[in-house]
């Protein structure tokens, strides 16, 4: 499969073959199977964040305690990890310099 250049907003949940009004936070470079993988974390990223403020509503569970904040936690670096694996070099550096990634 041909991989193609696909611009990315992580704040927007955005996978664009276009940069349209600042979706080009990242630049990455991705087959369709790869940027399908990629829309299914930013679903699951939805998600996660969706049932982070639903906890955020139940003041009797401790912050430390609770697993939609784990798997958001989880979520967002599954999310920079496969950006920095499929991204250009700008976007590698980008992610490098936030330190989002340990193992980088």
């Amino acid at each position: 499969m041909d991989k193609q250049k696909y611009f990315i907003s992580v704040g927007q949940g955005e996978i664009s073959r276009i940069p349209f009004q600042g979706n080009d936070d990242f630049i990455i470079y991705a087959t369709q199977e790869e940027v399908l993988m990629l829309r299914r974390k930013f679903e699951g990223l939805h998600e996660a964040s969706f049932d982070t403020y639903k906890r955020s509503h139940l003041p009797f569970i401790p912050y430390h305690l609770d697993t939609a904040n784990d798997v958001y936690d989880e979520t967002i670096a599954d999310v920079y990890r496969m950006l920095y694996d499929l991204g250009d070099e700008q976007t590698r550096n980008h992610i490098q310099t936030m330190g989002i990634l340990d193992e980088i």
